[in-house]
């Protein structure tokens, strides 16, 4: 997606009701980005997902 001219990454978490729970923009789509996303998504949630589902 397109932000204020730059092209970034969105990873997105949701819920079972398909309510988003945690988001990150990330101008590069590697490792280190999904790791970060990963990290910051687990502190606000207190554990980890059950299962994790990839589009690409």
């Amino acid at each position: 997606m397109k932000v204020q001219g730059g092209w970034v990454y969105l990873y997105r978490a949701v819920d079972r009701a398909g309510n988003t729970v945690d988001f990150r923009l990330s101008p590069k789509r590697d490792v280190a980005a999904a790791k970060a996303f990963f990290r910051k998504a687990i502190k606000g949630q207190g554990s980890g997902p059950r299962t994790v589902t990839l589009d690409g």
